[in-house]
């Protein structure tokens, strides 16, 4: 299983900051994490793939 921290995430979204990156995976609608360790939450990347496809579409790579 792949998973992906805030830092990730943030590249994953376009580059941006980390603070945007941080309330952008806080919202209601975004995947929980899978577990919440010392450097922070982590999430399935495949989960996080399918959120940004769905709400960010001008963002998803591949």
């Amino acid at each position: 299983m792949d998973l992906v921290g805030v830092a990730e995430i943030r590249v994953m979204l376009g580059n941006v900051s980390r603070q945007r990156a941080s309330v952008i995976a806080n919202q209601r609608n975004y995947p929980e994490p899978v577990a919440v360790r010392a450097m922070g939450k982590v999430w399935r990347k495949s989960d996080v793939e399918v959120w940004i496809k769905k709400h960010r579409p001008e963002s998803a790579t591949g």
